[in-house]
């Protein structure tokens, strides 16, 4: 949720990446239904990597796998499969921007219920999870975890529907924010999307058997069909009949609202092959990149992207300009957590250990840098430092995206906003200096909205959610104009 929360890091660089919360992957009826879960997950770890997990139902009893750390390192040991029997799964990999890290966060999350079990896993965030989670324990409800989707078990819990899917559908009228659900019972597979249409959910369908899952690229990794996106504010309720046939009922519980997808799924958060919104992000990164040249040109020998974000915003630069495209960022793909005690002489290497400046390209040259977004600076400046020191003549910054000045409350775990870049100094020639660039430009917010939308930005009814670079948020944000967003969530420590 909008809690801040901060956790031990020895990356000082760690907090200029925006991360998103999740991804979430379900299939109904399919004997191989965790092996296809885990494959899913592992094509959706771009969205999370800080914790994996997976329930199943055999027809007689629920099975659960939740493990801190990627997919590839649990869930590709036969043995943990095996222990995932069953035909319905869901499966759902995190990256915390509620809560603390710790295994009581892990989704999916599983409660016993008058009607049977269920388990839930969502991706995004909640704007009123904490008022309502203040309203449910001042009422003698226990929480288990600091994760808002708790509260929305809860309120299945409570709700005086007869139904699994009616009490599913009356919890998440109440809820608001951008989110993407699954849950599963013993015989259901339920989809729910947010009626802004925030965070995409896609449905796909494979040997005949439906899926869903955060973006295609999930569906291709298994060879599945697409079938459709998931609209905003639609339930889709799968459920196996007595005679093995799977009903699927659509419903639409919410008012209707013009759908606003998040601009950053285009610009930064979704795999360049996945197809959001009907658009292939690798395309829109190009023609970003390519308005970018048009908007901001520079003269300069060689465009450098800053891998990976920035590379097909790079390609489209170089297209638009005629500018030479070349490699000169080479990134070391398996680095994670600092292998070594982090001291001051270590942190000094700073990005050195995740990029490295492939001198060849940049010697003698002017480097026009591209990259997808600028948050706090600190990479920027320790790339353009980088670049100098391998012999660049000059070096240029191009971002394809619009300045950020706004904290986000969807999923996006974002600084706050007196730490972000374009709110620390006046202009984009202070900024320039700062980061030790001989120029810098941004994406105009029109440039943006004309590569990913084909055509401008409308002030009165924004086509998409871009609230990051506008300030216009588009919904209530309960939790933190009424201050909840300051009570205290208690963090347990643990082990795993």
């Amino acid at each position: 949720m909008n809690q801040s929360h901060s956790f031990p890091n020895d990356d000082p660089l760690d907090g200029d990446t925006l991360h998103e919360e999740c991804g979430v992957f379900g299939i109904l009826g399919h004997p191989d239904a965790a092996a296809l879960t885990a494959l899913g997950l592992h094509a959706l770890q771009h969205r999370g990597q800080e914790a994996a997990g997976i329930v199943s139902f055999d027809g007689k009893r629920f099975y659960q796998e939740r493990h801190m750390g990627l997919v590839g390192d649990h869930y590709t040991n036969p043995m943990t499969l095996a222990r995932l029997p069953g035909s319905i799964t869901i499966g759902h990999t995190r990256y915390s921007t509620t809560g603390e890290v710790a295994m009581r966060n892990v989704q999916p999350l599983f409660a016993e219920l008058e009607e049977g079990g269920i388990a839930i896993a969502h991706n995004g965030n909640f704007t009123n999870g904490l008022t309502l989670r203040r309203q449910i324990i001042a009422t003698g409800a226990i929480c288990q975890s600091t994760s808002d989707t708790e509260v929305v078990l809860h309120l299945i819990a409570r709700s005086r529907h007869a139904s699994t899917s009616d009490r599913f559908i009356d919890a998440i009228r109440q809820m608001e924010g951008g989110y993407s659900m699954l849950a599963m019972t013993r015989t259901k597979l339920i989809a729910a999307r947010d009626p802004t249409g925030i965070r995409p959910l896609v449905m796909g369908e494979f040997d005949g058997k439906p899926i869903f899952c955060s973006e295609t690229c999930a569906l291709d990794i298994i060879g599945a069909k697409f079938i459709r996106d998931v609209e905003n504010g639609e339930v889709i309720i799968c459920e196996i009949q007595p005679d093995g046939s799977i009903s699927i009922d659509a419903r639409k519980p919410s008012k209707p609202q013009p759908e606003r997808l998040c601009l950053f799924e285009y610009v930064y958060f979704a795999r360049p092959d996945s197809v959001v919104g009907g658009r292939n992000v690798y395309t829109t990164r190009k023609s970003m990149g390519m308005n970018l040249a048009k908007e901001s040109p520079v003269d300069g020998d060689v465009i450098v992207p800053v891998p990976d974000g920035g590379t097909p915003a790079a390609l489209g630069y170089a297209q638009q300009s005629g500018i030479p495209f070349e490699y000169g960022i080479i990134r070391n793909h398996y680095v994670g957590r600092t292998f070594i005690e982090p001291t001051q002489q270590i942190r000094a290497f700073g990005v050195k250990l995740k990029h490295s400046a492939n001198r060849a390209m940049i010697e003698g040259k002017r480097v026009v840098l591209v990259d997808d977004s600028i948050v706090r600076g600190t990479t920027s400046l320790k790339i353009v430092q980088m670049i100098r020191e391998a012999g660049a003549r000059e070096v240029h910054v191009r971002v394809a995206s619009p300045m950020i000045f706004f904290p986000d409350f969807y999923g996006i775990d974002t600084p706050d906003a007196e730490k972000l870049l374009a709110n620390q100094y006046a202009d984009v020639e202070a900024m320039a200096k700062y980061i030790g660039a001989d120029s810098l430009a941004f994406l105009s917010i029109n440039g943006l909205y004309r590569a990913v939308g084909g055509e401008d930005r409308n002030p009165a009814r924004p086509q998409f959610t871009d609230h990051y670079f506008t300030g216009d948020y588009p919904t209530r944000l309960l939790d933190k104009n009424g201050e909840s967003m300051g009570n205290k969530i208690s963090m347990l420590a643990s082990n795993g």
